[in-house]
């Protein structure tokens, strides 16, 4: 059977197209080889199992390694200390490879509920010794660690697990110990115990931080890449296409391979698409980005759920999207800590910043559509959409005239404030009508500021910059229009746009052209 990207579950190598593991098995090695207690907590579909699985493999040479799945284990389990050590030590005996016998018939009798346990004590006692007997280090996996969460036996298994872990070397008991889930086990407690309860001398605060980056590089999605090139001969670009995968998803796991699957299996064979070979193009990416950027599956629900949970993340996030304003990484804000924890932001020099294209296109849209039926610059765009197309192509000046016609009948007598905190929104508020369906518009992170931001718009394979900024004075102006030129060589496009916010009360309103070397710059003015 032929090989294919795969999105739902583990990923196998014999089977799937996957990044090359082996340099954050080696780095996730050297931690267990220091026998260290630590979590592995990434946002959902971020590789957690299929890393866990391929590092299990990893150190079977030179370890007993025990690899657990909570998920397994039924919501009973957790109800009762005989019912949670009946379930665990099942799982034990299915997953252990090497049991002596003696141990095997305690395992037994904890498992068929036979030995009547009030404690946990009981059973660790077993647990020592196990591992005292097996003669090399034991690795405890558990993935899927935060299912149980909510359930004190769970909280209780960590204390024991905790403090076991700490009378290394004086007894046996496990060399190292991994917990995997979405929440970092010292963000476990929050869905546990009222923050009066939290004490220093938790089950929380042994845990090694792990530094090991699960992001795919533009290297890894290229090594990938050439997996697939020798099965299908499609002469793609690998290092262009590599790098605009990334470009679009700072290499989250799941994006990745969401966008290959794409290309491969519903790009390919599509109309203006025929081969394999037109469809690895940036074309074919574009094309991708379309399909996955407005399909909902788990990924986005979580992330739509998580900003309905948490109303100053969301917050949060809607200034950063929409205002330009900085926010501090402060691990500290509970807000940043949670996004972070759930992968939905990265810390960029300081700055929290959305972690990937794919989400802020996703967030875009879902903000602005709660907007939608109020805002009458959407239905402008949207009666005005027809206009906007010449021979096929998108017509971004005459959006740019019939923008700046709108928003001055609308809004032209607001005063600066509302300028700052709402131009850019609107422009994206009569943009989206007119490319909905057809293609996305983004921003361009590294340049955005309360100052300017560039927005990026993706329609039938073609790309488009428009620098969004504020007004301050012609010299101001004049970098800008430099730095747009920079920005347009980076694209390898002739033409850029500039939409400016004008508070000066004798500004000309219009749109004009300006040429820059090469380079012609439609500039508008509201």
């Amino acid at each position: 059977m032929a090989k294919y990207f795969n999105v739902n579950g583990l990923c196998r190598p014999e089977k799937h197209y996957m990044v090359d593991l082996s340099t954050r098995l080696e780095q996730i090695k050297e931690m267990v080889d220091n026998g260290d207690y630590f979590t592995i907590n990434r946002g959902r579909q971020y590789g957690k199992t299929t890393t866990l699985n391929a590092l299990a493999e990893y150190l079977r040479n030179d370890y007993e390694v025990v690899s657990l799945d909570f998920q397994t284990m039924d919501t009973l389990s957790f109800d009762s200390v005989q019912n949670f050590v009946a379930a665990l030590a099942g799982e034990l005996l299915d997953n252990a490879e090497n049991v002596p016998e003696e141990i095997e018939e305690q395992f037994l009798k904890f498992a068929e509920g036979t030995a009547r346990i009030n404690s946990l004590n009981a059973f660790f006692r077993v647990i020592k010794a196990w591992c005292g007997k097996l003669g090399r280090g034991v690795v405890l996996i558990i993935d899927e660690v935060d299912t149980a969460t909510n359930n004190q036996v769970f909280v209780d298994f960590l204390a024991q697990l905790r403090a076991y872990y700490l009378k290394r070397p004086k007894i046996s008991t496990f060399h190292s110990v991994i917990l995997a889930g979405v929440y970092d086990i010292r963000n476990i407690r929050r869905k546990i115990r009222s923050e009066e309860e939290h004490k220093t001398n938790s089950p929380w605060n042994i845990a090694a931080d792990f530094n090991v980056n699960m992001n795919f590089s533009a290297s890894d999605i290229a090594g990938m890449l050439r997996d697939y090139e020798a099965d299908y001969q499609t002469e793609m670009d690998i290092e262009d296409i590599s790098n605009r995968i990334y470009d679009y998803t700072t290499g989250y796991p799941y994006l990745v391979t969401r966008l290959c699957k794409y290309i491969d299996e519903q790009i390919a064979g599509s109309e203006g698409f025929p081969e394999k070979s037109d469809a690895w193009t940036k074309e074919g990416l574009v094309e991708a980005v379309k399909l996955l950027v407005n399909e909902t599956n788990a990924l986005f629900l979580s992330l739509k759920g998580k900003l309905e949970d948490y109303p100053k993340l969301r917050s949060i996030l809607y200034d950063l999207l929409f205002t330009g304003k900085p926010i501090p990484y402060t691990a500290m804000n509970d807000s940043i800590e949670v996004a972070s924890m759930f992968g939905f932001i990265r810390n960029e020099k300081g700055t929290a910043v959305i972690h990937n294209r794919i989400f802020e296109t996703v967030l875009y849209n879902w903000f602005m559509s709660e907007e939608y039926m109020e805002n009458k610059l959407y239905d402008a765009g949207l009666k005005g959409k027809s206009q906007f197309m010449t021979g096929g192509h998108l017509n971004v000046r005459r959006i740019l005239e019939r923008f700046v016609e709108s928003f001055d009948d609308l809004y032209g007598d607001q005063d600066e404030t509302f300028l700052e905190d709402a131009g850019r929104r609107y422009f994206m508020l009569f943009l989206k009508p007119i490319i909905n369906g057809e293609g996305n518009c983004y921003v361009e992170a590294r340049t955005r500021n309360r100052e300017r931001t560039d927005l990026i718009i993706d329609y039938h394979g073609e790309q488009f910059v428009i620098e969004c900024k504020i007004w301050h004075g012609n010299a101001y102006n004049e970098r800008g229009e430099q730095q747009l030129t920079d920005y347009l060589n980076y694209y390898h496009l002739k033409r850029g746009y500039m939409l400016s916010f004008n508070f000066n009360k004798r500004k000309e309103v219009g749109i004009k052209e300006i040429m820059l070397g090469d380079k012609v710059l439609v500039e508008a003015v509201v």
